[in-house]
């Protein structure tokens, strides 16, 4: 264990370049990094990784190598441009324990920019709040794993184990960018991804489907309406069908752990929906998008066989409907971190120095890449970070005390988990 007087220098480290560490955020912020639009957030990140010395890899994501992974989700965009940033920390001694410090770079639309009480991309600090999107979801984090890491060499130490600083895409939609990492070979005795997650530990999470259903319709004139079917209106009994399938998986919370006190951990979104060619036609098509939470210790293919059966049951009903569902995004199953791993029982102990409290644990109801790591690689993985608040809605905004207390958490754990040893030159942080 590090001695009092190493974990205050540490700590010290943090405030001292705090100030620096909300302005990068707040650049970070500025860079729209919308799904296949990450490039200019990404050079940003490279170049500040660059900077400290780290030895850099950045790669276009490769649809065809990600197919052959059971846990891809299916691409339906270009790659081209869509890039991964790593940057390497290789100890001198390589006596220490590896880490994993990830987080994703990519952010969710904003919608309507005249919802926001501000732009979307303005990134103010107003009260003690940091805005814009992707300010909390989860470019705070971002930059806390990167001034963490600064904060153990700015102190006067030098990591006693191997470091991967990882800015992933993909993590809104499909999960590609951490699976085409973990593909890719980078693998450690831990990993941390600060998403917004209140200043508590995620214990749980669902897995996540997303798919587009299309239901065919008989075009005629509205004067004829009795003779056509109306797709639009059937897509709406789709949708009812899914609803009963959303709510069977609901009543069996209890056979799940860490899921049975929650009132509705499933949760099936309806994203979007479009239909018809002409408001005189009866339509004749209506496609409409779902995303589709699962439980942990169901597979995909389990839960996308009852989704398909759910729908083409619907074939044989009084008016058969055809509703096909194809899959568009996250083809990903849930995770549990079990308890009682030595990384666990660590951040526990960091997270007390710095909070003064216990470090709570809880289950989401959202997708994380956590899944990746844990059920891939089989590595403890800590989704721990800031209190935040609108994430995927407007006026997105993350606490600028938590991102402080939160990058000071880590930069204990890094100190302890990798171990250190006493600097002997100086190190070039931005």
């Amino acid at each position: 264990m590090i001695t009092d007087e190493q974990s205050q220098r540490i700590l010290d480290a943090v405030d001292a370049a705090f100030d620096a560490q909300l302005s990068f955020t707040q650049e970070l912020v500025k860079h729209p990094s919308l799904r296949t639009k990450e490039g200019s957030a990404q050079e940003l990140l490279h170049a500040a990784m660059a900077a400290r010395g780290l030895a850099m890899d950045q790669w276009e994501l490769d649809a065809g190598e990600l197919s052959t992974h059971s846990g891809h989700g299916a691409v339906t965009v270009s790659y081209e441009n869509v890039t991964n940033v790593v940057g390497t920390y290789q100890p001198v001694s390589g006596t220490g324990r590896s880490l994993i410090l990830n987080g994703h770079v990519d952010v969710v639309p904003e919608g309507p920019a005249e919802m926001w009480s501000r732009s979307p991309w303005d990134a103010p600090i107003i009260d003690g709040w940091l805005y814009g999107r992707g300010a909390g979801d989860m470019k705070a984090g971002l930059a806390a794993n990167l001034f963490a890491f600064d904060a153990v060499r700015a102190a006067g130490f030098d990591p006693a184990g191997r470091i991967h600083l990882q800015s992933v895409v993909e993590e809104e939609c499909t999960g590609n960018g951490s699976l085409s990492a973990l593909m890719r070979g980078y693998r450690a005795d831990a990993v941390v991804i600060p998403e917004p997650e209140e200043d508590m530990l995620v214990r749980a999470n669902v897995g996540v489907l997303w798919f587009k259903v299309r239901v065919s319709g008989k075009p005629t004139h509205p004067r004829e309406m009795g003779s056509g079917f109306n797709a639009i209106d059937a897509a709406y009994t789709a949708i009812a069908a899914l609803r009963e399938v959303e709510e069977k998986w609901n009543t069996e919370r209890a056979n799940h752990r860490y899921f049975e006190d929650l009132d509705h951990p499933i949760n099936f979104n309806f994203g979007g929906i479009v239909g018809g060619d002409w408001p005189s036609s009866v339509p004749a098509w209506c496609e409409f998008d779902v995303r589709a939470a699962v439980y942990p210790g169901i597979s995909a293919d389990r839960a996308w066989s009852e989704l398909q059966e759910c729908l083409a049951n619907l074939g044989g009903g009084e008016k058969p409907i055809s509703a096909v569902p194809t899959k568009t995004g996250f083809f990903a199953e849930g995770y549990v971190l079990e308890p009682g791993s030595d990384a666990e029982a660590l951040l526990e102990r960091t997270h007390a120095q710095v909070f003064g409290t216990e470090l709570d644990t809880f289950t989401t109801p959202g997708y994380l890449d956590g899944r990746v790591f844990t059920l891939y690689a089989d590595t403890p993985t800590l989704v721990y970070g800031p209190v935040s608040e609108s994430i995927h809605g407007f006026d997105e905004r993350v606490s600028v005390e938590s991102i402080r207390r939160i990058t000071k958490s880590i930069a204990l754990f890094i100190a302890e988990w990798c171990g250190i040893d006493e600097s002997t030159s100086p190190h070039q942080e931005n």
